[in-house]
């Protein structure tokens, strides 16, 4: 992201239509979600939708497993801080992330609050969206002591076997 800061703050482009990041993307709907700390929303994947995330406020630890058998990152874990940028955490990054159909993704929040802007290229459609249980022994990532999970990730989730094929975008 572009961000042009002085001694009274900072401007920042979150979306430019002609960025790589956002090529071929239909935006249809913008969602906000505050999440307080250690909460973890987990785990998630689309059929057909693409998720754009950014978080201006706050920190969270963000997972994605690639879950495309076709993919050449498939099974691979990508774990990252996304949130505003902290002089004492050099590791933060300050980034929109898109994650594509097929990707699982999940957060956990660090800081003592965290706001999550989200941008969709389908209209929510809860046929379209696949779960894992937050800590499903197949999905490769350990959220940790003191999760806080809400009641929707701990009850809503794909059974173990079999899992259900994500089929791809008409």
């Amino acid at each position: 992201l572009k961000s042009h800061g002085d001694e009274r703050g900072f401007f920042r482009e979150i979306f430019r239509e002609t960025e790589p990041l956002f090529s071929g993307g239909y935006f249809a709907q913008w969602s906000h979600s505050f999440m307080q700390k250690d909460v973890v929303k987990a785990w998630h994947y689309h059929h057909l939708q693409h998720d754009w995330w950014y978080v201006p406020i706050g920190q969270i630890a963000t997972c994605l497993i690639d879950f495309r058998q076709e993919s050449p990152t498939y099974r691979r874990k990508l774990l990252f801080k996304m949130g505003e940028h902290s002089i004492y955490d050099e590791d933060t990054c300050e980034l929109c992330v898109c994650i594509p159909p097929g990707v699982l993704h999940g957060c956990r929040v660090l800081s003592d609050s965290a706001h999550l802007f989200y941008i969709t290229s389908k209209v929510y459609n809860p046929e379209y969206e696949g779960r894992y249980h937050y800590n499903d022994p197949d999905v490769p990532n350990n959220w940790g002591d003191g999760a806080i999970v809400v009641e929707n990730d701990r009850r809503h989730f794909v059974p173990s076997s079999p899992r259900i094929k994500l089929f791809k975008q008409p």
